[in-house]
Parts: structure tokens; sequence; C-alpha cells
């Protein structure tokens, strides 16, 4: 039985942190990856116009060479399909925002169209999971569009110019997949190993553990949501199904885990090698199910509500006051706000925190550079391609290193069209994220989410009818083998989703107190059905029918 002691259901904390929220982190492992995509992507269209000395249409070509920042954590069947909507999505908020720009000149009018383009692009990026940048890149996009100086006329080429990039971006992003064509799916099942390793480390007790198992969960997830994003059958992805399984036992039962034989597991998956081994019973390797399949979009959409509204009202309110404080370039405000809002206020503050550091940071490196960008036109091009391959090596550290690179690339891209002051543009710049970063959170703390606590309580009764129905089945004398392990992934997808709903909630405002014991008995109980469960499919060493039955009780 776990040692976590329930608490009583209290009100979440109303701080604003500040330790930590600068701390920098472990590297993705595929840092490397998204760096040299979008550098890759941009080079070849640039340097092209550099040639025909039409640096003023780089801003275009770079809308569509940016998607190729996506996706990476996806199978490469999967991949195509994704990159194909990021790039409509891109020109399709590209569209809107060269029409508008193109028809009126009112500021406010601008602002207003762009706030409400960033609103529907946060939400249809969160709801479609697309995936990090998320939103931030296909607003910046957009909202710079506007405040370019545009006519009808030439709308169709600006975007011809840009769905011709997107292309080459989709052929970029796809190209690793020649050489190694599962690389994706053997990433993720790599790191649910190691996450159940290192849940198995702690001995489900001691300081950290529930966390080191809601991370278990969550790369699980991730894992059976990367093998099954396709529906092309292979050995190899066979054989990790049953490497996650394995990680999924571990997280079940993590006394009798061997951490060491995961993490091997999870180092030779590296490369292109054959796939490890993981001895399952034959009929636990026959019944592979999966996870349960996702809720449909529309579905999805109606808790991201609050947070539309937050990205609508944030966005306008920081470009109107960027306006009224006579800078003039308020897209940059506006795209601060829309980088702000998260899963939760708490989260907000941080990323608003980190914003600012960055950007004041990041201006500073633009005055010690733009000496050496403003030497030719080529200095200028190169020291982008510099700062973008910077900025995704340093991002996955913590968003505030990666801004500290991504500012001064801005502030390069608006001399394509001809090389500025650098002291005002700075200026506007700092006063412009600060705006943003103010007037956005403060939007975030007036449009309340109290839905927080009903998705709670929804994500409690889903969790206790999963365990319910695993333990009818445990009680039955001989359950059918499929159905058992339907019942455990669905428990163990439950489980997983409460906690992340849990998180979430107590990171929100202005809510009643949340049922924190429940949350804790639930998980608790549970997590033993999951172990009982594991243990009757034979994925465990058999204990004694008393004890095994006691586990599966609440």
């Amino acid at each position: 039985m776990s040692s976590v002691t329930p608490t009583p259901a209290t009100r979440p904390a109303r701080r604003l942190p500040l330790a930590g929220v600068l701390r920098l982190g472990r590297p993705s492992e595929i840092w490397f990856k998204p760096a040299l995509s979008v550098v890759a992507s941009i080079a070849p269209p640039a340097l092209t116009l550099l040639a025909l000395g039409r640096l003023d249409l780089v801003m275009y070509a770079m809308a569509g060479s940016l998607c190729a920042l996506y996706a990476h954590n996806r199978p490469y069947a999967a991949r195509a399909g994704v990159l194909v909507w990021v790039v409509l999505g891109m020109l399709g908020g590209l569209a809107v925002a060269l029409v508008a720009a193109s028809l009126t000149g009112s500021a406010v009018l601008l602002v207003t169209v762009g706030a409400l383009l960033a609103a529907a692009q946060k939400v249809l990026c969160d709801a479609t999971r697309v995936g990090p940048p998320g939103n931030v890149v296909l607003t910046f996009v957009s909202s710079a569009s506007l405040f370019a100086p545009q006519t009808l006329g030439q709308v169709p080429g600006h975007l011809a110019l840009a769905a011709a990039t997107g292309a080459w971006a989709w052929l970029v992003c796809m190209a690793p997949g020649l050489v190694r064509p599962h690389g994706p799916e053997r990433r993720a099942t790599a790191a649910a190993l190691k996450a159940a390793a290192g849940y198995a480390d702690t001995g489900a007790a001691g300081e950290g553990h529930a966390r080191a198992r809601a991370a278990g969960y969550a790369a699980v997830q991730a894992a059976w949501q990367s093998l099954l994003s396709t529906r092309a059958p292979s050995r190899t992805r066979r054989a990790l199904e049953r490497l996650v399984v394995r990680a999924e036992v571990a997280l079940a039962a993590p006394t009798e885990a061997d951490a060491g034989r995961l993490r091997a597991w999870a180092g030779s998956l590296r490369g292109t090698g054959a796939v490890p081994a993981a001895g399952l019973p034959d009929a636990a390797a026959d019944e592979l199910l999966g996870v349960a399949a996702a809720r449909p979009l529309w579905a999805r959409l109606g808790p991201l509500t609050p947070l539309a509204v937050r990205t609508a009202l944030g966005c306008a309110l920081a470009g109107y006051a960027s306006l009224a404080l006579g800078i003039g370039r308020p897209y940059w405000a506006l795209v601060t706000a829309a980088s702000l809002y998260q899963a939760n206020i708490a989260l907000t503050w941080s990323r608003a925190v980190q914003r600012v550091v960055g950007n004041v940071v990041g201006v500073l490196v633009f005055l010690a550079v733009v000496p050496l960008a403003h030497l030719s036109p080529v200095a200028l091009v190169l020291c982008c391609l510099a700062f973008s391959f910077g900025a995704e090596v340093l991002i996955s550290r913590n968003y505030w290193l990666g801004s500290v690179c991504v500012t001064p690339m801005a502030l390069l891209i608006t001399e394509f069209a001809g090389y500025q002051q650098p002291a005002a543009l700075m200026t506007e710049r700092v006063v412009d994220t600060v705006v943003g970063a103010l007037v956005g959170f403060v939007a975030a703390v007036a449009v309340t989410n109290r839905r927080a606590g009903d998705r709670v309580e929804r994500a409690l009764t889903t969790a206790d009818r999963a365990r319910e129905h695993a333990a009818r089945l445990l009680a039955e004398p001989d359950p059918d083998t499929a159905v058992l392990e339907s019942a455990r992934r669905g428990l163990a997808v439950a489980l997983a989703d409460l906690r992340a709903t849990a998180d979430a909630a107590a990171g929100e405002w202005w809510q009643r107190a949340l049922p924190q014991e429940r949350v804790v008995l639930a998980e608790q109980s549970g997590h033993r059905t999951l172990a009982a469960t594991a243990r009757r499919q034979g994925l465990l060493p058999e204990r004694d029918p008393a004890t095994e039955t006691e586990d599966a009780r609440p």
C-alpha cells in the first residue's frame, strides 16, 4: 500500500512562485532535430531571395519555413498529415492577416483581428495536441503580417511563397524517415521505459514518488499515442508495444520491477538495431489493444472555452495598450500575451516571468550583435539562421533561455525590409514585452475557469468506474483475456488523466475547494487494482489469492 497520507480538501494556494521559474532543466533528447530542421528550411529560401535582391520577402518565406518546428515527436506516417495541417493552418492565418492589412489601415481593427486569430490558433493547437511550439509561431506569423504594408494584388504572391517554403519544410521534416523509419516510436518507448525505471527506483514510497508515477504514466500514454497514431502494423511496432506493456507493469508494481533491465531495454532502442524481446506471456502479447480512442475534437473544444476567452481578451487589451503608448509594433505585445496562456494561472504566471526575462536579455544580445548584422545582407541572414538554431537548442532547457535567441531573431527579421535605429527598436521591444506580459496576465486572472473543479469530479467518476470494472473482472473465475487487458489499459489511462486534471485544477484561481483526499484515495485503490490485474494476466509473479483480492479492493 502506498505511504501517501490523504490530505483534506483545501483551496488551491494563491501564491505566485518565483523560485524555480528560471531553473534550467535537462535538454530534450532530440534538441538537434528541430534546430537543424528549421535552419535547413529557412536557409535555401532566404539565400535565394538574397541572391535575387528581395530580402523584403524573407518574412513570407519564413512563415512556411517555421512549420519545420512541428511534429518531431510523431511517427513519420502521422507526421506527414500533421505537418500538412500545420502548413494549411499557417496559410489560413496568414491569408486572413494579409487581406485585413490590405483592406484597412486601422490599427485598432488590426489588433482586434490579431487577437481573434490568436484565440482560434491557441484553441485549435491545444485541442489537436499538435505539440510544441504550439500556437506561438502561428500567432507570430499572422500578427506580424497584419502590420506589413500590403495590397490585395500582392496577397496571392506572398501566400504562394509561404506555401512553397511550407512544402519545403514538409520535405525537410520527412527526410529522416528514409534513414530511421521507426525513430520517433523507438524514442517514445525508450522514454516510457526510463520513466518507469525512475518510478521503480522510488519503491512507491518516499518524497517525489507520486510525481515520478505521474510522469511515468504520462510517458506511457505518449508512447501508446505514438505507436497507435498509424494503422500500418509491423514487426518493429509490435515489439515496441510489448516493451510499453512492460513499462506499464513496472508502474503498477514498482517494488517488483527491475529498473536496470528497463533502462537496458531503453538504451538498446537507440539506432536501428533489433528491438529487444520483452518476454511477455503469449496471451498478453496477442492482446495488445493500446489506449482507448481519443475523444473527438468537438469534445475537447468545450473545456478550452475559458482559455480562448483569456487569449482573445488578453491579446486585444495588450495590443490596445501598446497603441495607447504610441508603439509602432503592437503585434509584439499581442504575441507576448498569446505566449503566456498555459493550463492554469500558476503556469501562466511562470511563463510571464520567463518571457520578460528572456526578452530583456535577448534585447541586450541584439545590441551586441547588431553591428555585425549590419555589415552586409549576408551577415544579416546568417545571424538570423544562427539565432533560429540557438533558440531550438536552448528552449527545451527553459523557455526564457530560448527567448534569449528568439528575441534578437525577431528584431533582425524586421530589418529585412531596411535597417532601423537599434535604440528605438530595442525600446519598443522591451516596452511591448512588459505591457503584453502585464496585461495578458491580468486578463488571465480576470477570466475565471470555474469548470476546473467540475473536470476533477468527472475524472474521479471515470477513474472509479474503470477501477470497479477491472475489479469485477478480477472476481470472475475466467475473465476474457482481451476484455481484461482493455480494462487494465482503460484504468491506467483514467488514472493518468485524473492526475493531470487534478494538477491543472490545483493551479487555477477563483474556484471551490478541490477534493484532494478523494483524488489520493482513488489513485491508491486504482493502482492496487492495476497491480492485481497485471498479476492475473501473468505479467507479474503470482501472490497469495487472499492478498490479490485485498489489492483489488479500494
